[in-house]
């Protein structure tokens, strides 16, 4: 094992130490499988406070809308990934733990109190290839201050996950509640 591996173990494990106050703080919930598991993604409610977007399905997101912002849980997910040299291959396995993750996702979604007012998921990432399969559309980041908070956050997660030094700019993810429920059905 190379000291770049080291490095990169020692910070995963101090991040996840770290992690239950970040959850804590965060005020995220786990989305969990049919049998109980945690998946790779959190969640939390969350006001949309950006510009008016229209998505191709018509679905308009005004300021003020509630969507269900998702975060991938970056520590797991560096885990699964941790020795995988191929950036395919880790662009694969991040596609499958989404794809799997969104039935769930549906489920909670008809389960909440506020399922009328949820108008769509969010998310904010890097990476965003494959994401249209997915039924996410991207939209850019328009205020330059929130981007560049954005770049330096997600900073320590392209550091650790790749070894390359190609940085992708942060961009919004939706997708509308209506195409989340027909799409991935929940079970």
């Amino acid at each position: 094992m190379n000291i770049n591996m080291n490095i990169r173990s020692y910070c995963i494990s101090a991040w996840n130490f770290m992690d239950p106050i970040y959850y804590h703080f965060t005020r995220l919930e786990n989305i969990t499988n049919e049998e109980g598991e945690k998946t790779m993604i959190r969640v939390r409610l969350t006001r949309y406070r950006g510009r008016t977007v229209t998505l191709e399905d018509g679905t308009v997101i005004n300021r003020n809308d509630i969507l269900l912002k998702i975060h991938l849980h970056n520590v797991k997910l560096l885990k699964y990934v941790q020795g995988t040299d191929s950036e395919l291959r880790r662009g694969l396995m991040i596609y499958k733990y989404v794809r799997e993750s969104l039935p769930f996702i549906a489920r909670y979604i008809q389960m909440h109190e506020y399922r009328s007012e949820i108008r769509g998921l969010i998310g904010i990432t890097t990476i965003y290839k494959g994401c249209k399969r997915l039924g996410f559309e991207t939209k850019s980041i328009h205020n330059p201050y929130y981007k560049l908070f954005k770049v330096a956050s997600f900073l320590p997660i392209q550091l650790l996950s790749s070894n390359t030094k190609k940085w992708a700019n942060p961009m919004y993810l939706f997708m509308p509640k209506d195409l989340l429920l027909d799409k991935y059905k929940p079970v």
